[in-house]
């Protein structure tokens, strides 16, 4: 049975039910659910065969909906306004993590990685569900991710509640994730 199409609306109601649902991102179809649910999480994690060591990025609406979970005070004040500046937009940071950030985000890391999205879906999305959302690529671990709505995977699909309309916003490789510490790319 193919995965049902879902308004924003219909999304950010899936997300608040422990739903897991596929949307367009700046680049890539992202596969997402609520960061606070670790049942999605873990539920998300098995459908894309991607292990919890890993960590999994974040997206937002606004710097707000990031703010329980970064720690905005152990970044240097430079690094911090680098950070801020590139926001709303295509740029992802690792960034030092509260000790509230749970491991099923991080994985083994001490950071967390987060976008501010200027993409128009993925931000509305954010805002009608209130929150940040886990926003991993919609393909499984290894295979290269869906730049478009054909590209992704009918398992994958069938696995989850729905797919945001939509299409990506056509950058031509998944956003960067640079340190917010140093400004190193660790993902180009």
């Amino acid at each position: 049975m193919p995965a049902p199409a879902l308004s924003i609306a219909d999304a950010a109601a899936a997300l608040a039910r422990g739903g897991v649902v596929v949307y367009p991102t700046e680049a890539v179809w992202g596969l997402g659910c609520d960061p606070r649910d670790e049942a999605a999480v873990h539920r998300l994690l098995t459908i894309k065969r991607r292990p919890v060591d890993k960590g999994v990025i974040l997206i937002a609406a606004s710097i707000a909906q990031l703010d329980a979970w970064v720690d905005w005070q152990a970044l240097p004040a430079p690094r911090r306004e680098a950070v801020l500046a590139s926001w709303p937009g295509p740029h992802t940071w690792a960034v030092p993590a509260t000790a509230a950030l749970p491991s099923w985000i991080s994985g083994a890391h001490r950071s967390v990685a987060v976008r501010v999205t200027a993409h128009p879906q993925a931000r509305a999305l954010c805002e009608a569900f209130g929150h940040a959302l886990i926003s991993t690529s919609a393909n499984l671990a290894g295979l290269p991710p869906a730049f478009r709505r054909g590209e992704l995977d009918p398992a994958l699909l069938a696995l989850s509640d729905g797919v945001c309309e939509g299409e990506t916003g056509g950058l031509a490789a998944p956003t960067a994730i640079r340190v917010a510490l140093s400004g190193e790319v660790v993902r180009g």
